[in-house]
């Protein structure tokens, strides 16, 4: 199974539970939550409060990626919010291993981002511990980025690693996605697509449906 992951970030945030609804009932079943701290990244979003409050408005997965330093410090209360999925980052994680093994005590499925430059090889004694690896091809932090190639190159060799370990990792996109590169990522071994600008904006649930479209054919 391909899921589409729509990420917030690109909504109309003075409308952001009617946005949710809207493409979850469109047929998303994720929805991507962007943590931005204002340190690790430039930009600053929203919290667990903002999460809890939206946490209503659908049933979709809530896929919370922790854009923050030191992600441990957060996780009980995005946990107690409403989150499915809570990803950190392996760049700004004092103590990968702990906070993977405390999201799944807390009921939660853990995954972990990787920034473009960051190597596959982090991921080597966490693997059977991560549900998700999010592979970043932008920079993160802002939206509506163009898509590094070389990215679908570290997508493969991810697919291999997670075979050759025999594990049941997804792998998840987030940047520059699109209906023209979908199908070509599907094949490079993607699981979950985040998008941002390419589903919110003009006519979300029709966006979500073509998306959909695609992504049943694998």
């Amino acid at each position: 199974m391909k899921y589409l992951a729509p990420s917030v970030l690109s909504a109309d945030f003075a409308n952001l539970g009617d946005e949710i609804r809207t493409v979850s009932e469109a047929g998303a079943e994720y929805i991507h939550l962007d943590v931005m701290d204002g340190m690790f990244v430039p930009n600053i979003t929203f919290g667990a409060p903002v999460i809890k409050k939206i946490r209503p408005y659908s049933k979709s997965v809530f896929d919370v990626h922790m854009m923050v330093e030191n992600p441990g410090r957060y996780l009980e209360d995005m946990a107690a919010a409403g989150a499915d999925v809570i990803s950190v980052h392996a760049e700004a994680s004092v103590h990968l291993d702990r906070d993977l093994n405390q999201i799944h005590q807390l009921g939660c499925k853990a995954g972990v981002v990787l920034n473009p430059a960051t190597p596959l090889s982090v991921l080597d004694w966490v693997l059977e511990l991560t549900d998700v690896v999010t592979i970043m091809c932008v920079n993160p932090g802002f939206g509506n980025q163009k898509f590094i190639p070389y990215s679908v190159d570290k997508i493969k060799a991810l697919k291999q690693l997670i075979t050759e370990r025999q594990t049941k990792t997804l792998i998840e996109i987030d940047g520059g996605v699109s209906l023209d590169n979908c199908a070509m990522l599907c094949e490079a071994g993607v699981d979950i697509f985040v998008a941002g600008s390419a589903v919110f904006g003009k006519e979300p649930a029709a966006r979500v449906k073509a998306f959909n479209e695609i992504l049943k054919n694998y």
